[in-house]
């Protein structure tokens, strides 16, 4: 647990400035208000949603917040921050199928905008699955990049994995078709797929999307598909608007959330969550292979609002 442990106190460090962006102020209401009234209810609204939660969201937390007051019958407003933090989790829990995808032969396709820190999520998750004894082959089918074809190959020789590339500006269909075979033939338990994300031409981008989606289902119509889409914590909604817009091109399963050290838009974990119904699967806090991990929503919650772990 000492990784674990020695990522939660991360956490806490990385979302300083989402906690003083929402949990002051909150704290201010919870002390500020003496009776629960609209006022009360609305002053806490206004804070989630300037916290980039999202307006869905926030709706949500507050209805499940007024229901739990009403059947416990709350009257102190101090009393409503824990269930604040319990409504809050409520909203964001992914679940233990979220990773499904960890115990089958599968394919997983990674895809986002240049700049959000894809090539190097997808390095450290190969490191990750290679810590757990999974065999992985990564397939570096961002071609359009030459830069995130290098970078992808020393991520693969850090994490020890075997890689599959072309020559830059090659078919990144090629790319996993052979990437594919290599999978198969090694027995791999996961084949990675970096493919590009221009979301400036969704045409394209669709048009590729479905051409690797067919290979794979051609020659590996055995495995176990996943999608995920790789976002930068610190742009916000900017993000959800992102993830929006990949949604309709692609079949999105989760996101990874890079970045989330030193942003105040934290909350946006929770916005896309709830505005679009698809998990975030693993969040980023820092360069090294260990600042990539699961998101557990109790953790977040907890580090978001400093609640101590050990007092679970």
């Amino acid at each position: 647990m000492e990784e674990k442990k020695g990522f939660f106190k991360r956490l806490v460090e990385g979302l300083t400035k989402t906690r003083n962006n929402i949990v002051s102020g909150i704290d201010s209401i919870f002390s500020g208000f003496s009776s629960i009234d609209d006022d009360f209810y609305d002053e806490i609204e206004e804070i989630l949603i300037m916290g980039d939660l999202g307006i869905n969201a926030t709706t949500s937390i507050i209805e499940d917040l007024k229901r739990k007051v009403k059947e416990q019958h709350i009257k102190n407003p101090s009393e409503c921050k824990e269930l604040l933090i319990e409504s809050i989790k409520d909203e964001m829990n992914v679940g233990e199928t979220a990773y499904e995808f960890e115990n089958r032969t599968s394919v997983v396709l990674v895809i986002g905008v240049n700049g959000v820190g894809k090539t190097t999520s997808i390095g450290k998750l190969a490191g990750k699955l290679k810590d757990q004894g999974k065999k992985v082959v990564l397939a570096a089918a961002d071609t359009f990049r030459a830069a995130a074809g290098e970078q992808l190959v020393s991520w693969a020789n850090r994490a020890g994995v075997e890689i599959i590339s072309g020559q830059e500006g090659s078919d990144p269909g090629a790319v996993v078709y052979d990437a594919i075979q290599a999978a198969k033939a090694r027995r791999a338990d996961v084949l990675l797929v970096d493919t590009a994300g221009r979301l400036h031409n969704k045409k394209n981008l669709m048009a590729e999307l479905g051409k690797l989606n067919r290979i794979i289902e051609k020659e590996y119509p055995e495995a176990y598909r996943e999608t995920l889409v790789v976002l930068d914590g610190t742009t916000g909604q900017n993000a959800l608007a992102q993830a929006k817009e990949f949604k309709e091109v692609a079949d999105i399963t989760g996101i990874i959330l890079t970045k989330l050290d030193g942003t105040a838009k934290g909350g946006i974990a929770v916005a896309i969550h709830s505005e679009l119904g698809i998990p975030v699967k693993y969040i980023g806090v820092g360069e090294s292979i260990d600042d990539l991990q699961k998101f557990d929503a109790n953790q977040f919650v907890n580090a978001l609002f400093d609640v101590n772990q050990d007092k679970q």
